[in-house]
Parts: C-alpha cells; structure tokens; sequence
C-alpha cells in the first residue's frame, strides 16, 4: 500500500500542469534570484567580511569565493529538488514531502508571521531610509513611502508572474548600471596596488585562521541570502526541470564574481591606510567611499541611486515570491482556504499576496522590526538545513521519481553543507542563546495552530488525493 501511494505521490509532484500561468523563462529565473540576492549590502558587508578576516585583504576576497562556494553547495540542492518537483512552495513543499505537515506547517507559520513578512518590511523601511539620506524626512514620511511602496508593488505582483517578472527583469538591469559603473571605474582607475598576500597582522595560528574565515563567511551568507526564493514559484517557471537548476546556479556564480570583483575594485580606489581607518572608526561603507573618490559629489549620486534601485528589485522579488509559499499551504488544507484562491483573469494568488503584504505593512509600523526578525534566525537555519536533508530522504522515498537534474558528489556535499547548517546553529546559541531560544516561540505556537485549526481539513484533503 505504501508503495502504491508512494507511485502516486511521485506523479502528482514531478507533473508540471497547473492553473497557474507558466511565464517565468531563464533570464526571468536569474532575474528573480539575483535581484534579490543583490542588495544594498554590497556596498557595506566588505568591510564587515574583511574585519572579522584579520583586515587581510587576500584573505577577505577568499573568504568572498567560499561564501560563494557554501551558497553554490546548497543551491545545487534546491536545484535537484526543484527540477524534481516544480510545484509552489519551495522549502515547505519539501519539508511536507521528507518529514511530513507539521513541520512544514511550523516553518511556513514563522514565515508568513515575521520571516518572510518581515524580509519585505525590512526592506521597504530600508527604501525609505536611503531615499531619506539624499532628501531628509521625518519617521512617519519613512514609514509612509515604504507602505506605500509595498501597496504599489503588490498590485504589480497581483496583475500577473509576467508583470512582476517584467519588473525584476528591468530593475535588474537599472541597478546592475551602477554598480558596473563604480567597479569597472575602480578597476581601470584605480591607482592602489593591493596586497593580496599579507596576512593579519598578528600571524594567528592556523586554527585560528580557520576559525577567522569560518566566521567572516557567516557575514558573506548574508549577502547571498535570497538565492532559494526561485523554487517557490516553480509552477510558474517555463520548462523548470532545466530553467531551475540553471538559474540557480548561473545566478550564484554570477553573484559570487561580482562582489569578489567589486570588493578588489574598492581595494583599487581607497588606499589600505584609509580603509584601516574606515573600519576601525565603524564606517563601513567603503563602496560608497570609492564611489565619492572616483566620481567626486556625483559618487553620493551614484551610490544612491544603486542602493534605492537594489532595494527596490529585492522587494519586488520578495513580494512576488513569498505568497506562494502560503498558496501552497492552503492547497495542502492546511492553511486558511481562501490563501488558496487563483484570481481568475491573472491566475495569481491574489488572496496570499494581499495578506503577505498585510502582515509586512503590520510590521513596517511595528517598533521593534529589527528585534522581531531576529527571533525567527535560528529556525530559519534549521529548516534550511532540513531541507538540504531532505534531498537524501525523499532519494530514498521516491526512488524511481524522475531526477533531471543531480546533486554533484551525492551524498558527500548534502552532508557537508549540513554540517556547515549545524555549526551555524550552534554558534549563534553560544553567542546569543536568549535569542535562540526565543526563536523557537513562534514555530511552536504555529505547531499549537495547526492542530487546532488545520489538522481535520489537511487530513481530508490528504483522503481526497488519495496518498499521505
């Protein structure tokens, strides 16, 4: 019997019809995945990462490669499972499908309550701030034109995949402009002559220097956060058994180059006096100082408008992406039924988009945003790491389920990219466990909800597909 509903299972998740429209081709796939991915950080997170590398700038634009070697491993996970399954929901779907409803019910509630909701206020709050630092407004003006800004990117997202895809396309290109500029400008004009090859100053031992890389690293995950957002809305994507695992893939890659090279394009403009001094005076904005160098007042120019544009095209992506989780959910009955609504002209989940885009606005007038996000950081962590997990569990319990495209090195790079989740995890308890624990409320709130609420209607869908 088991084997039976197992065979069923498999054909209802690898098969790629849907109500929705199929709109999202490969420059779209990249598209979303890397305007999320880069952000405003770009012109700040390098110094964090070259800091906590011992103020070694070899050492600082390698920790930039293995960031981007981390994210490349974990990304070519989600690649299989998204191939395999080009279904809405992304890391909920595979959270149901390897350990069951419940915690795929948890990590989706966290999401819906504040990761997800509040990665889009962060963000929109962050685009008022900018536009604040080149025309200064008060608190509530900020809080104003990030709802507003939410409201209008929501009714883009709503009108059709295709619009909000045409939207990220075009913004990409926008900020990609630039951030060209400044690197390009920086790598021909620049007159410094780094040195790659001095270490800290202080000449750790190598331990120590294992350890130092392992925690810049951290810092460099940060800027390449966003990349799993694409296999959420794999029902949308065109021919996604291939368009998924290259754009994830392409996307990271291209990612990785670009702020290795615009890290070393800095390198080339601010003398290492001056960057010493940036960072120890807690200035770290050194793209923004290249950019003033190399382009004088207009630099402030510049780096405004890359920083506006970024944030813009990382919202976009956010508010386009994220609802599909909770669609999925409430296609699965186990989230509340209306979220499960297509608009019937756009073919949208029109119903999920406006209360993902409730919750956010909720939190954009909500005090403590920045305390509130934090407390879902460590599950987060968690049901990432599961997921990468359940490549190998669902390998074993669909064994015959067509796979276009595999991980490299299977099982040697699940497990490793599962260990580097665990330590992860556990550093952020060593060093913040009032934090940790905290982060474990709403999960378990959600947990407390869906047996209440979602258990008999899941249960009947599950009756009615006939497979559990």
């Amino acid at each position: 019997m088991a084997d039976i509903t197992n065979r069923i299972a498999e054909r209802e998740l690898s098969s790629e019809k849907t109500d929705m429209r199929s709109e999202v081709r490969l420059f779209g796939g990249i598209s979303v995945l890397a305007g999320i991915m880069i952000g405003s950080g770009i012109f700040y997170i390098g110094a964090i990462v070259l800091q906590r590398s011992g103020m070694s700038l070899g050492l600082a634009l390698l920790v930039w490669l293995v960031g981007g070697l981390v994210t490349l491993l974990s990304g070519i996970c989600y690649a299989e499972l998204g191939a395999m399954m080009p279904k809405s929901g992304g890391v909920y779907l595979y959270l149901r499908e390897a350990y069951g409803e419940r915690l795929a019910f948890m990590c989706g509630f966290a999401n819906f309550t504040l990761g997800n909701s509040g990665s889009i206020a962060a963000l929109a709050v962050a685009f008022a701030a900018a536009l604040s630092s080149m025309v200064p407004l008060d608190e509530w003006t900020q809080k104003s034109i990030a709802v507003g800004l939410v409201v209008l990117l929501t009714a883009v997202n709503i009108r059709g995949i295709k619009a909000g895809s045409t939207v990220q396309s075009i913004f990409l290109v926008l900020k990609m402009l630039p951030i060209v500029l400044i690197l390009f400008a920086g790598l021909f004009m620049g007159t410094e002559s780094p040195d790659l090859f001095a270490m800290p100053a202080e000449t750790p031992s190598l331990m120590n220097i294992l350890s130092m890389v392992g925690f810049a690293v951290i810092a460099t995950l940060w800027a390449y956060e966003g990349w799993t957002n694409l296999n959420v809305i794999g029902e949308e994507i065109r021919n996604p058994k291939r368009n998924i695992p290259l754009s994830i893939i392409i996307s990271i890659v291209g990612v990785a180059l670009l702020y290795v090279l615009f890290n070393y394009a800095v390198y080339r403009v601010i003398p290492f006096d001056a960057i010493q001094q940036m960072v120890a005076s807690g200035n770290y904005y050194l793209g923004t100082a290249a950019a003033e160098k190399l382009f004088g007042s207009a630099g402030m120019i510049v780096v405004g408008s890359a920083m506006v544009l970024a944030i813009f095209s990382s919202l976009n992506g956010c508010i386009m992406a994220f609802p599909r989780m909770y669609y999925a959910m409430a296609r699965d009955g186990a989230f509340f039924k209306s979220l499960g609504h297509l608009h019937p002209q756009w073919k949208t989940p029109v119903n999920a988009i406006l209360a993902s885009s409730a919750v956010s606005i909720c939190l954009i007038l909500f005090r403590s945003l920045s305390e509130l996000t934090s407390l879902v950081a460590v599950c987060g962590m968690i049901f990432h790491g599961m997921s990468f997990y359940a490549v190998i569990v669902l390998r074993k319990k669909y064994p015959t389920m067509e796979r276009p495209y595999k991980v490299w090195l299977y099982p040697f790079t699940v497990l490793l990219i599962c260990a580097i989740m665990i330590a992860l995890i556990v550093n952020t308890v060593v060093n913040d466990p009032v934090t940790a624990a905290l982060s474990f409320i709403v999960p378990l709130l959600g947990l407390g909800i869906y047996e209440v609420l979602f258990k008999k209607n899941r249960e009947r869908v599950v009756a009615e597909l006939g497979y559990d």
